[in-house]
């Protein structure tokens, strides 16, 4: 993905997820095994040989859970930012998470400067737990204390992910909340147009209630921006090339799978 500020890859750190989103195609098969640390500094590497460009960013926002796969993935960023490595910046990387709070307070002491990007999608218990299982184990309110206590440790500023998603947490309703619960804290929200996944039945939102949405956020004050779309016509988005190359070869599983979206979900 090329920018102004340079060329910034995505990466994935496991074979497929457990994690059970309802909106996310990585997580359809469930969780086949975790990468290892030369696995996904690979990615970086060989994108910049068949590329024949400098990778100055890295997003971890590929196929996988990072906080899942903890220690390979700790090892992975000191690789990458090691002078003897690719020698890239920790606060050039960002990492995100579903919100696995437990190791959201481990990467805090870690204190490595990198940009924290916590996968919100909704502001309330309800909603949250409907299409995040993860949630069910802690809470909304339980992950922003968390969040908040990483920012006391990290002094960074943390990014809400949240895919406006029709009907479901889209409405005036949750925008307030949503503004209620993270103002003042220094957060930015980055709203996604939800990328469509034949197998969920959920639908992005209209403009019109995208609109409505981000000027609630304005009218109380919160900082966000709308994440520029690329690979929408391909079906790029995380795990959606994985999934139609699954479906073209005629299969729904692996058998080499070690956890399924069930496993992941704080039941």
């Amino acid at each position: 993905m090329t920018y102004a500020h340079g060329n910034t890859i995505c990466v994935s750190c496991q074979v497929g997820c457990r994690q059970g989103c309802a909106f996310c195609a990585s997580t359809l098969g469930g969780l086949v095994r975790n990468l290892a640390p030369s696995e996904i500094l690979d990615q970086v590497m060989f994108a910049e040989k068949e590329s024949g460009k400098k990778i100055s960013n890295i997003v971890m926002m590929g196929i996988g859970e990072p906080l899942d796969n903890f220690e390979n993935v700790i090892k992975f960023l000191k690789l990458v930012n090691h002078p003897d490595g690719l020698n890239i910046g920790m606060r050039h990387i960002s990492l995100s998470t579903c919100g696995l709070t437990e190791n959201i307070d481990k990467l805090g002491d870690y204190n490595l400067q990198l940009t924290l990007s916590v996968s919100l999608h909704a502001p309330d218990d309800e909603t949250r737990s409907r299409i995040m299982p993860v949630n069910r184990k802690t809470g909304v309110d339980t992950l922003l204390e968390c969040c908040s206590r990483y920012f006391d440790k990290t002094g960074r500023r943390i990014s809400f992910e949240y895919a406006m998603i029709d009907g479901v947490n889209d409405t005036p309703r949750h925008a307030e909340l949503l503004a209620k619960k993270i103002r003042g804290t220094g957060s930015h929200v980055n709203l996604i147009r939800l990328n469509h996944v034949d197998e969920r039945g959920l639908r992005p939102s209209t403009g019109e209630s995208f609109k409505q949405f981000t000027r609630i956020l304005e009218k109380n004050g919160v900082n966000y921006t709308v994440r520029r779309r690329l690979g929408a016509d391909i079906d790029a988005a995380c795990g959606q090339l994985r999934r139609k190359r699954e479906r073209k070869e005629g299969k729904e599983g692996v058998s080499e799978r070690i956890g399924s979206s069930e496993q992941g979900s704080g039941k």
